[in-house]
């Protein structure tokens, strides 16, 4: 039995989930609202502020279904009663970043500044301290979509294990190799 799907997701107060005739799961909350259609084998119930799902058999297909479907109702409660927020870290000389509304203008040690424009739901907040790293913050209510952009923010440029230089999470921890031996 899926440990993850027979666990029911506790609704917070201000959030309301409506499950329409298609299996759209709506969850509406006070920052926001997100939806997510789920298979048509699974069964979404709304029983006493919990969101219960269940599956017609233990067929393997099934099992998988409903600990995914269950997992992403949770994120989306999450997200519209708390939201989500990833921390970026810019390591190295000269590294920067600068937040204009939805553009993110930053120096990278390339040969010209990367301007990345931002989707709506993601909100960007840059913040610089003297000795210090950059730090670039994004919040969402999308756990998807917050995770996708700050993945395509650090494949801009990846740390690298000699030095440490490159754009990390706050708090990741980079594998460092030593440099090259002097033969003797």
């Amino acid at each position: 039995m899926s440990r993850i799907g027979k666990l029911p997701v506790n609704l917070p107060s201000g959030v309301t989930v409506t499950v329409s005739d298609t299996n759209v799961v709506s969850v509406k909350g006070p920052l926001g609202e997100l939806s997510q259609s789920i298979s048509r084998d699974l069964e979404v119930e709304v029983v006493d502020n919990t969101i219960v799902l269940k599956r017609p058999s233990d067929s393997k297909n099934h099992k998988s279904l409903h600990g995914l479907y269950r997992a992403l109702i949770a994120n989306m409660v999450t997200g519209v009663s708390q939201g989500f927020k990833k921390e970026l870290e810019l390591v190295g000389v000269g590294y920067r970043a600068e937040a204009k509304g939805q553009l993110l203008e930053m120096s990278l040690g390339y040969s010209h500044d990367i301007i990345l424009q931002l989707p709506g739901e993601v909100s960007v907040a840059t913040r610089t301290e003297r000795r210090s790293n950059p730090i670039i913050t994004l919040t969402s209510i999308d756990k998807h979509l917050i995770g996708h952009v700050a993945a395509k923010i650090r494949s801009l440029r990846p740390p690298e294990p000699y030095k440490g230089k490159g754009i990390k999470f706050v708090g990741e921890s980079v594998r460092r190799k030593a440099g090259k031996s002097a033969s003797v």
